[in-house]
C-alpha cells in the first residue's frame, strides 16, 4: 500500500521514541490506563504522531473505562483505515491504522452497546496520537469538575 507520507524503517526509528516507534510502527499496545489521553475531555483535535495527519476530534471521543481513548467515529471518513489482525491466535481483530502514513493506532470494535451514534468504538493508543487545541493554555489533562 502506498501512503502519502513514506519514509524508511531507520526515518521512523530516528524521528520517534522508543515507545512511538514500538507502538506505531510495530502494532504494539500501551498498558491500560497509562495513556495521556485515557480521561482527556480537552476540546480539540486528535492528530497522527507519526505524521500529524487529522485523525479525531474530541466530540466523538467518549468515557468506555476500556483504559485507552475511545472515539464513535474518525474525524473524515477516509482519516484511518482498517484491516484484519491475526496477532491474537483464535481472536481476530480489526486494526485501524492512519490513512496518511500507515502507522498504528489501535483497533475498532462493534456490537458493544454504548450509548454513541455509531455502533462502533474506535480503542486507540494515546502514545499514537497528539492532541491539538486551540487554547494554547489548555491542559491535556482531565477537566477537574
Amino acid at each position: 500500500m502506498a501512503y502519502k507520507v513514506e519514509k524508511s524503517d531507520e526515518e521512523w526509528r530516528r524521528e520517534l521514541s522508543g515507545e512511538e516507534y514500538q507502538v506505531l510502527r510495530q502494532a504494539g499496545t500501551e498498558r491500560a490506563f497509562t495513556g495521556e489521553y485515557t480521561d482527556t475531555t480537552t476540546v480539540g483535535v486528535y492528530n497522527c504522531r507519526a505524521c500529524g495527519a487529522e485523525l479525531f476530534r474530541s466530540g466523538e471521543k467518549f468515557e468506555s473505562h476500556c483504559g485507552w481513548p475511545s472515539f464513535y467515529d474518525p474525524a473524515q471518513s477516509d482519516a484511518v483505515e482498517t484491516r484484519t489482525d491475526t496477532s491474537l491466535p483464535g481472536r481476530p481483530r480489526t486494526e485501524v491504522l492512519c490513512a496518511t502514513c500507515g502507522s498504528h493506532l489501535g483497533h475498532v470494535f462493534e456490537g458493544e452497546g454504548y450509548d454513541t451514534p455509531t455502533d462502533l468504538r474506535y480503542c486507540i493508543n494515546s502514545i499514537a496520537i497528539r492532541l491539538e487545541t486551540d487554547d494554547p493554555q489548555a491542559s491535556s489533562g482531565p477537566t477537574a469538575a
